[in-house]
């Protein structure tokens, strides 16, 4: 998934493609709970967090294959990765299976599933993460086979990354913004009537809308009244003070709307310099503070992994196809970051 900094650098894009024809009080802490996995691999998670740890991830295999060949300590630094809970970006025009999977899996561990979800048409502007539905009516099903699949099971949902702030900066052109919107709208809609299911629509990251009053009224239209609030930073690299300092400002306008943020690649803050790819695969960079719900900031209901540490952002930098798993980052990330 692309993650955008400039406007002007977009908008520069898109035309190209157009013309080629182409601060906070302490709250109570929450305990997580439950037993290692009954599957015998999974174990709790290394920072206690109550969000569920897949034990066949893509890191949790590439540790086993690390051992088996003796790379004893590559293998202990990518359990930084492997022993934590991810995001599951359910993948396809079928969402039911992955989330079942993982819906299975957190039963097991009586933990909360996190999900991504990720297919509204025009998605991504048609670059490195393009796709989604084919329409809204396709659209509309996907969303009601996803939430379907998620049942009564505790569960956290990020919905639609960059959806919002593709809209607001121009890159999604003007004839699909009212769709849009209504979209977003009817799937937190169909994704509250789950009982268990929590929905932050996405709200970008603050190097990208730096004006939190562009939002307000784009996430009203797409429906934050019914959802649990809105998320920051996903797949971004911006630092935990900058985040939540433009989300209380973006909550004040909002009439006090909760946050997550993304910090599962923001330990060392973004790359230097504002590029037009800063956020796609920027060397340097290190895991940020494991998952959690115990964030000490009233506002920020958790600080999650949602981006899958180790999965490319695009054919930039030397990177694989955008989701793809590249042990070489994934490894430098955990390397990199703090104790």
């Amino acid at each position: 998934m692309s993650r955008r900094t400039s406007t002007t650098a977009v908008l520069t894009l898109v035309t190209a493609l157009l013309l080629t024809g182409c601060g906070g009080t302490d709250e109570p802490a929450r305990t997580p709970v439950g037993p290692p996995s009954a599957r015998g691999e999974a174990v709790a998670p290394a920072s206690g967090s109550p969000f569920w740890v897949d034990p066949d991830s893509d890191a949790a295999r590439q540790v086993r294959q690390y051992e088996a060949e003796g790379r004893t300590e590559d293998a202990r630094l990518l359990k930084r990765i492997a022993e934590r809970p991810v995001a599951d970006w359910p993948a396809g025009d079928d969402p039911v299976p992955d989330i079942s999977k993982a819906v299975r899996g957190a039963a097991a561990d009586k933990r909360t599933v996190v999900l991504v979800a990720y297919n509204i048409p025009h998605r991504d502007c048609g670059m490195y993460s393009a796709g989604g539905s084919q329409d809204a009516q396709a659209y509309r099903t996907w969303v009601d086979s996803f939430a379907a699949a998620i049942g009564d099971a505790p569960a956290i949902v990020v919905l639609e990354p960059d959806a919002v702030p593709h809209a607001v900066d121009g890159c999604t052109p003007a004839q699909y913004h009212d769709e849009r919107y209504q979209l977003l709208s009817e799937a937190v809609d169909r994704l509250k009537r789950q009982p268990n299911t929590r929905v932050y629509l996405d709200a970008g990251n603050p190097r990208w809308i730096d004006d939190p009053g562009k939002l307000v009224e784009p996430l009203r239209r797409a429906g934050i009244a019914q959802a649990d609030g809105f998320s920051l930073n996903v797949s971004n690299f911006e630092t935990n003070d900058r985040v939540k300092g433009f989300g209380a400002k973006l909550s004040g306008l909002l009439g006090g709307a909760h946050f997550t943020v993304d910090t599962s690649r923001n330990g060392d803050g973004p790359a230097p310099g504002n590029g037009e790819d800063a956020w796609c695969n920027p060397p340097g960079r290190a895991l940020g503070v494991p998952p959690t719900d115990r964030t000490g900031d009233k506002l920020v209901d958790a600080y999650l992994w949602i981006k899958r540490p180790g999965e490319s952002d695009g054919t930039c930098r030397g990177g694989p196809s955008a989701g793809t798993w590249w042990p070489d980052y994934a490894l430098g990330l955990a390397r990199r970051a703090k104790a």
